[in-house]
This record gives structure tokens, sequence and C-alpha cells, in this order.
């Protein structure tokens, strides 16, 4: 952004009318932005989602594995 030119120094208006021009061009990129965190907090909603099943999947995995392995100790055993 550059800083106030000397027309906008003289003429109110000018400085009125380039003043309503930053500010469209930083509210679009303002919207620009707040499209991409949005769609940044999706994606990493999704895979947080996707890290707690995997976890769910691999416990569940664990748990059966020593079950498994106490039911062949206790068949050694009896």
């Amino acid at each position: 952004m550059s800083g106030p030119t000397d027309i906008e120094k003289e003429n109110l208006e000018a400085h009125v009318e380039l003043c309503a021009q930053r500010y469209h061009a930083l509210e679009a990129r303002l919207t620009s932005i707040e499209v991409k965190v949005a769609s940044l907090q999706e994606t990493i909603e999704k895979s947080s989602l996707n890290t707690i099943k995997v976890l769910i999947g691999t416990a569940g995995t664990i748990i059966v594995a020593c079950i498994s392995l106490l039911g062949v100790i206790l068949t050694k055993l009896g």
C-alpha cells in the first residue's frame, strides 16, 4: 500500500474515493483469508477425527491381541 498521493493531500473528495477503493481491496483480501481459514479448520477437524478412529482401532487390536495371548498362556498352563 502506498501513502497518500499529492492529489489526496489537496483534494478531500479524491482522498475519500481512494480510501473507499483501498477499503474495498482490504475487504476482498480479508474475505479470501476467512475462506482459507475456514477450509483449513475443516481439514484439521477431519484429520483429527481420522486420527481418533485410527487410535481406537489400534487400541482394539492391541486389546484383542493381549486377550488372545492370555488365552494361549492359560491353555498352555492348564
